[in-house]
């Protein structure tokens, strides 16, 4: 008989994804795929920093879309979060944050084209809903004991700045620096749809073999994202927010047509735009919804629900390499190298590099989102671990790592679990873009054909999974009294 109900909804969880193991398409399809993975790795330690023209105007624009649209998403999430317990508000900042950043580029890029504003909009747009979440969170949590010692009569306003707002500053800071570190994997993920960042480069580096190339690139966004802290500096901010509009390129001139035709046409369902009216609707809509939408959701929920339980395992695993409970000070720093490349590698980048090694199938996706979420999770459960004080005669080695520390953060490890639950299935959805049969594919697929129709509820679709799952998670981390650490 299981012991608590954390431990009884873990094994119901891990029997979930075990099931799913049997319909799902779990394979090494390549012909040779330790030869490839030989060369992949070759390739990152010769990389080849010089021979792709252009590397380094894509960093640029890499990290400019980001502060662009993170600033824009920022200050229109803060705005959001003022009003944020308005019923319409949370519905509509849970709907746009639903929506993968890659979703809202494919959208944009049928009517602004390769413009700069397709980028910008693709990760202002959901990061405003997330910001919104966040933000109302934090300002929600702040003291009230400031505000109630001003003089009577004190505007609305005035106490806001001077209360609220001080003792949420560090926080939101935080969670601000956090949310830059993810636009830049967001960002360099735009050139997969053919925006100018460092995935467009990477993508073609990796479609002609050339993997040296691919490595330097690897490896100048990790050195990105790993000295953050040392160029993104608060006096430094103003000069980035201001000159990263001029590193955006120009692109193709917007044509406000094409804009006008998308909504009035283009998406507009297909039986209504030929005149059948309602009548011609169902059948549309019931064609669509069995050879697409099912086999797309049921793939979706498949690969989430394995990713899932891979992430966990893999967390549980990883944590111990930074914990000050084991090893020495050799073996944490190379476990932090190891945490910091998971988690510092974007999912679609990730599942994309294992795909050109290992062939099509889900096992690339499911590896991808486990390193990268296991490596977000085992960082945060390594550092709390970091905050355990032992007796002096605890015990070591296995046991100390069973009965001393997991069971002191088993409800914090749950949390962030089921937290990350819906980011994976975000990231399972758009994934489809590379072949995998989730939703993704099939919204990739009918933009290819010009049916933006189909395309358009397709995403609707997957923004109705993603909150049913996120509301979900939520439920489920109540009902267990699931809680991280606060500072986390």
């Amino acid at each position: 008989m299981f012991t608590s109900p954390t431990v009884r909804v873990s094994f119901i969880f891990l029997a979930i994804a075990l099931a799913g193991l049997l319909f799902a398409d779990i394979a090494i399809t390549a012909s040779n795929p330790w030869r490839d993975l030989g060369n992949f790795f070759l390739g990152i330690i010769t990389p080849s920093f010089f021979s792709t023209e252009g590397l380094l105007t894509a960093l640029l624009r890499t990290v400019a879309f980001a502060f662009v649209g993170v600033v824009l998403g920022g200050v229109a999430g803060f705005l959001l979060a003022l009003v944020y317990r308005s019923l319409p508000v949370r519905i509509f900042c849970a709907f746009v944050r639903a929506i993968h950043e890659l979703f809202w580029a494919l959208i944009f890029l049928q009517f602004f084209g390769f413009h700069p504003l397709t980028g910008v909009l693709a990760i202002a747009i959901p990061y405003a809903g997330i910001f919104a979440k966040v933000y109302s969170e934090i300002l929600d949590e702040a003291d009230p004991d400031p505000g109630r010692a001003l003089p009577p009569g004190t505007g609305i306003v005035t106490t806001f700045l001077y209360t609220r707002i001080p003792d949420c500053w560090v926080k939101m800071r935080t969670y601000t620096a956090y949310r830059l570190e993810c636009g830049l994997r967001s960002s360099a993920i735009l050139g997969f749809v053919g925006l100018p960042t460092l995935g467009f480069y990477l993508e073609s580096s990796f479609s002609q073999g050339m993997y040296s190339d691919a490595g330097a690139m690897l490896i100048l966004f990790y050195v990105l994202i790993a000295t953050m802290p040392l160029w993104v500096r608060p006096k430094l901010l103003p000069v980035y927010i201001i000159g990263a509009p001029f590193f955006l390129g120009e692109g193709m001139p917007i044509i406000w047509g094409n804009v006008q035709r998308f909504f009035t046409e283009d998406i507009v369902p297909a039986p209504l735009r030929s005149g059948e009216g309602v009548t011609g609707l169902m059948p549309w809509l019931n064609d669509l919804m069995i050879n697409e939408a099912l086999p797309g959701v049921w793939n979706t929920i498949v690969l989430t629900q394995i990713a899932l339980a891979a992430t966990g395992i893999l967390t549980l695993l990883a944590f111990p390499l930074i914990s000050n409970h084991f090893g020495g000070p050799v073996r944490r720093t190379a476990g932090h190298v190891f945490l910091v490349i998971a988690r510092s590698t974007p999912e679609y980048i990730l599942a994309y590099i294992l795909l050109q090694l290992w062939g099509p199938s889900m096992l690339p996706a499911v590896v991808a989102l486990a390193l990268h979420n296991g490596g977000i999770i085992g960082h945060l459960i390594g550092r709390q671990t970091n905050t355990i004080q032992l007796r002096a005669d605890a015990t070591t080695g296995f046991n100390r790592y069973s009965w001393e520390l997991v069971p002191r953060v088993y409800h914090s490890f749950l949390a962030f679990l089921f937290y990350r639950w819906e980011i994976i299935m975000r990231e399972t959805a758009i994934l489809g873009i590379l072949g995998i049969y989730t939703l993704g594919f099939y919204v990739d697929s009918a933009i290819q054909n010009i049916r933006f129709d189909r395309a358009m509820v397709l995403i609707l679709i997957t923004a109705l999974l993603n909150i049913g799952v996120d509301a979900l998670g939520r439920y489920i981390r109540r009902k267990l009294a699931l809680q991280t650490m606060p500072t986390c």
